[in-house]
């Protein structure tokens, strides 16, 4: 439940925070006439967002079980790859994202009015189908599906509660260090995903292995014990994994974590330069002119210029 409730929030403060963008420029621009097209746009998103979480839900009964075990493990994946997506994305673009979207909004109102409905449905669209997609293959794989369905949707309403107390300047708190830390927190969430993935496709005879255990922890985390439904909840955590799940999850980490932390460390040596230079240039930009030296008490006033002096008229 933890892990769907952080994806919920994060997820839906992302959304909320591209609403809230969308929204003030339309308001800057003195077009709040163009609000309704926005909406109509964002409302036609969030219906796409729960189609999929539907058709994800109750589509696959229809199937056989091979066939289910193909979908879940491939969907798995797709889900793995879109948040490891939106991870990156997010910590690069984060910066630029307001001045990216206003471009957008200045674009759509050129082209015409479906243009606008068409942005706020893929602004909005993008995180939807994430969560939507990344919250079924995180809740398949756990005991719990029905608290990990009601984490996700909590994690959406404290967004659109916080969304709005940012929008009223009512909530303030750090949003780059917020998304910094959840994205690190996703990562192995979805190594998690992506190794019940692998193992589904085990299950369906597409990858070799299946109930050929690479080691046992069941006597260290029992299936039944309390801290077991909670790593199983939050990271998928089989105390008996395959190979290939093991293989898939340590390849996943060992190759995501370094480029996360790289990716962190590059934007930090950006913003301190860019901090630099903006300190450089200040002290020149406000310099006072230079004013003239005071002169010490005592001393004689400085030579004036003078004209001849007239010569009296006899």
């Amino acid at each position: 439940m933890l892990a769907t409730y952080l994806i919920g929030l994060r997820e839906g403060l992302e959304a909320g925070l591209v609403v809230g963008i969308l929204v003030a420029y339309l308001a800057k621009l003195g077009r709040r006439d163009l609000l309704g097209r926005l909406w109509l746009g964002i409302g036609l998103a969030i219906a796409v967002a729960l189609g999929v979480g539907a058709i994800l839900t109750w589509g696959p009964y229809a199937m056989t079980f091979q066939a289910q075990e193909i979908l879940g493990g491939v969907l798995s994946i797709v889900a793995v790859a879109m948040v490891t997506w939106m991870t990156f994305w997010m910590g690069s673009h984060g910066a630029s994202l307001s001045k990216e979207l206003r471009s957008s909004v200045d674009a759509a109102i050129d082209r015409s009015w479906f243009a606008l409905v068409v942005l706020g449905a893929i602004s909005v669209g993008r995180e939807g189908i994430e969560t939507a997609l990344f919250v079924w293959a995180n809740a398949a794989g756990g005991s719990e599906p029905l608290l990990a369905t009601l984490g996700a949707v909590l994690g959406i309403l404290t967004a659109v509660v916080i969304s709005w107390g940012i929008s009223r300047g009512l909530v303030r708190f750090n949003l780059g260090r917020f998304f910094t830390w959840t994205g690190l927190f996703l990562i192995f969430v979805a190594a998690g995903v992506l190794a019940y993935g692998v193992g589904d496709l085990q299950e369906a005879s597409v990858i070799p292995g299946w109930g050929t255990p690479a080691y046992s922890l069941v006597g260290i985390v029992p299936p039944g014990s309390w801290y077991g439904t909670v790593l199983a909840g939050i990271f998928n955590f089989t105390p008996e994994p395959t190979w290939a799940q093991v293989f898939a999850w340590v390849a996943y980490v060992a190759i995501t974590v370094p480029l996360y932390l790289l990716m962190l460390r590059r934007r930090g040596r950006a913003r301190a330069a860019a901090a630099a230079a903006r300190a450089e240039a200040a002290p020149a930009a406000a310099a006072p002119e230079p004013a003239e030296p005071a002169r010490a008490a005592g001393s004689p006033e400085p030579a004036r210029a003078t004209r001849p002096a007239r010569a009296d008229a006899n």
